[in-house]
């Protein structure tokens, strides 16, 4: 299956108009489309399916518990399959069966472990800030994303733990980065990279390929482990103005 891959396209405040990749079966949406979510306009009737795993900024300004439904309520109008701690398998041309497991899978500050918490989280509190989103009420602050990001690494490793089943390949899709082979070079080993990566390298190996956004630049890469090979992908475009778009590929393709 050939799968076209766009993520941190940010139509908020960028100008960008995607376009269908040749040959490719399936659009995957790795979030940060549009904080405002108007920009997903632009992917309603596109010529093949579309799954969307929503970004960080999708929650931008916005109460956490109310805006899963209307999310998903949002990209069911536009025909999206969205998926949020969810598996599905497609079926492609070559009737290969791909298992698509996805979640935002947010960032549980555990990347450089115990010793670097009180740097880690001093820095995710900029970071929470610019999002500006509650919970319950109450400030999305690092503390409750942490509880969400846990929540998603202990759904993420049970689903992938399943035994084989109806499908060829699995695909797994988060926003969030699942290694530090991810971290933006121009960053690297800062405290602030723990806001934008995770330390689930140890879940790679059940993945065939895995597909992030969040770091404002590419990835594409491969792991071998327990004798498997993974390739970890990210096409994020970022913000054009700080030069993060360039050498952007809004065409770029993976077969899996």
């Amino acid at each position: 299956m050939l799968l076209q891959i766009l993520s941190d396209l940010h139509l908020e405040t960028e100008t960008y108009e995607p376009q269908p990749a040749p040959g490719a079966e399936l659009l995957v949406l790795a979030g940060d489309v549009d904080s405002t979510w108007a920009g997903m306009e632009l992917f309603r009737g596109w010529p093949v399916p579309v799954i969307f795993v929503a970004g960080n900024h999708e929650f931008d300004n916005r109460e956490m518990n109310n805006t899963w439904p209307e999310l998903r309520a949002r990209c069911d109008d536009l025909g999206f399959t969205m998926l949020e701690r969810e598996s599905t398998v497609i079926a492609g041309k070559d009737g290969r069966h791909i298992r698509f497991v996805a979640t935002t899978r947010w960032c549980d500050f555990n990347l450089f472990g115990d010793a670097q918490c009180e740097r880690v989280l001093k820095a995710a509190g900029y970071f929470m800030r610019v999002q500006r989103s509650t919970i319950d009420g109450l400030p999305f602050d690092a503390a409750a994303v942490r509880i969400e990001a846990l929540a998603c690494r202990e759904w993420l490793a049970g689903e992938l733990a399943k035994p084989q089943g109806g499908w060829d390949s699995t695909v797994v899709i988060t926003h969030f980065g699942p290694s530090f082979m991810s971290a933006d070079p121009r960053y690297g080993a800062q405290p602030g990279t723990a806001s934008f990566c995770n330390a689930d390298d140890d879940l790679l190996p059940m993945a065939d390929l895995w597909i992030h956004g969040h770091l404002h630049c590419r990835h594409d890469y491969r792991v071998r482990q327990e004798g498997r090979e993974t390739r970890i992908v990210c096409n994020a475009r970022g913000h054009g103005k700080r030069g993060e778009a360039e050498g952007h590929d809004g065409l770029f393709t993976v077969e899996v």
